[in-house]
């Protein structure tokens, strides 16, 4: 077994989570305060991706290969085999995003290391074929899915279903891939896991991100206190910021992912305007914090796999990035869990599959009632 794999990929039930009855299926306990919460920041991975293949390709420029040392790199494709979907052959390309709770080394910080990992958030990030334009498709953790054929989640306990953010934990990152692919009937053709110490020491890197905060969020759990007006956050206050939820809406999972959305526009602008990524020293610096906390798929864990990936993404930017949640439903036989709403979810993973716009019913709507408060 492979080091990242041994970080990603210990055990636990399916689920993995202990069953609260909630409100239309999206509501979950707390789980006590200091590091047990944090766990929704993975929408920042999203720009930590192409934030690495910009600083990536300055790097290589410069001949700097000692990064490739810092990546973690798991083999998904040996372990999935035959049966996938079929790749994009008009050149559409998608990336499964997710965060890893994992307390081991120096994310140890944020709690107590349990041994294995889930992934409570999930993103697709699909990159259309001309690369002009990204859409991040956020999928709730509580979801249900069918649970896939692949021998890679073979340690799931027997049965239909499984929920999304138990994959991780059940067969490491080859399941949770599997499990996407089964959820939208999109190849996943790369994967790439962010952990907590990525997400703070990039902020504070780039010397903060800007927001506006359209109205004061308190959270004592997430232990943001946020005035309404602008702000520069660090990385400790931003990871506050993308945990919280009960401060948001009726503090469901579902009512952060906006908030998260928006969060990650103002990253995204945040490392254009530092300017770190026109310097090579600059640039070096970014690559280094990102590389250290990324694990990737073989095929994209080099310096110079990422380089190609920021020739390909360099003219998006947040004015071109549309985010979404997976429209779902509470599940009929179990109300602490949601399933996918069949005739939205289904038009919105035809509309990637075909890299069409997203259906006008779609785009700007299912952003969870934090959409809006920053910016």
């Amino acid at each position: 077994m492979t080091e990242p794999e041994q970080r990603t990929g210990g055990g636990g039930a399916a689920g993995g989570t202990r069953r609260h009855r909630k409100p239309r299926g999206t509501r979950r306990k707390q789980r006590g305060q200091g590091g047990k919460g944090v766990r929704r920041w993975v929408v920042v991975a999203c720009a930590s991706v192409l934030c690495l293949a910009a600083a990536a390709a300055v790097v290589a420029a410069l001949g700097i290969g000692r990064l490739n040392g810092n990546l973690h790199t798991v083999d998904i494709e040996s372990r999935l085999g035959d049966g996938r979907p079929r790749s994009d052959t008009q050149g559409a390309l998608n990336i499964l995003v997710l965060g890893s709770d994992s307390r081991a080394g120096g994310n140890g910080a944020w709690g107590r290391d349990e041994g294995g990992s889930r992934s409570d958030t999930a993103m697709v990030l699909h990159l259309d074929a001309g690369r002009k334009a990204a859409r991040i498709v956020s999928i709730p953790r509580d979801t249900l899915v069918r649970r896939p054929d692949a021998g890679a989640c073979a340690a799931a306990p027997a049965g239909r279903r499984m929920m999304f953010n138990s994959a991780l934990s059940t067969g490491g990152p080859p399941c949770a891939v599997a499990a996407a692919e089964q959820l939208s009937g999109l190849r996943m053709d790369h994967f790439v896991e962010v952990d907590f110490q990525g997400f703070v020491s990039l902020v504070d890197a780039l010397g903060g991100v800007e927001v506006t905060a359209k109205r004061a969020i308190h959270d004592r759990y997430s232990k943001l206190d946020l005035p309404a007006g602008r702000h520069r956050l660090g990385g400790r206050q931003a990871l506050a910021l993308v945990r919280t939820r009960h401060a948001v809406g009726d503090g469901s999972d579902l009512g952060r992912i906006g908030l998260q959305q928006a969060f990650l526009k103002a990253l995204i602008r945040s490392v254009h305007a530092s300017g770190k990524l026109d310097n090579p020293v600059g640039a070096y610096q970014i690559a280094d914090i990102v590389t250290k906390s990324l694990t990737t798929d073989t095929a994209l864990g080099t310096v110079r796999a990422l380089k190609d990936l920021a020739d390909q993404v360099k003219g998006i930017d947040a004015a071109h990035l549309t985010a979404v949640t997976l429209p779902v439903r509470p599940d009929e036989a179990d109300p602490d869990r949601v399933v996918p709403a069949e005739d939205e979810a289904g038009a919105l993973w035809t509309a990637l599959r075909t890299d069409r716009p997203l259906p006008p019913s779609l785009a700007g709507r299912r952003q969870g009632p934090g959409a809006g408060i920053v910016e």
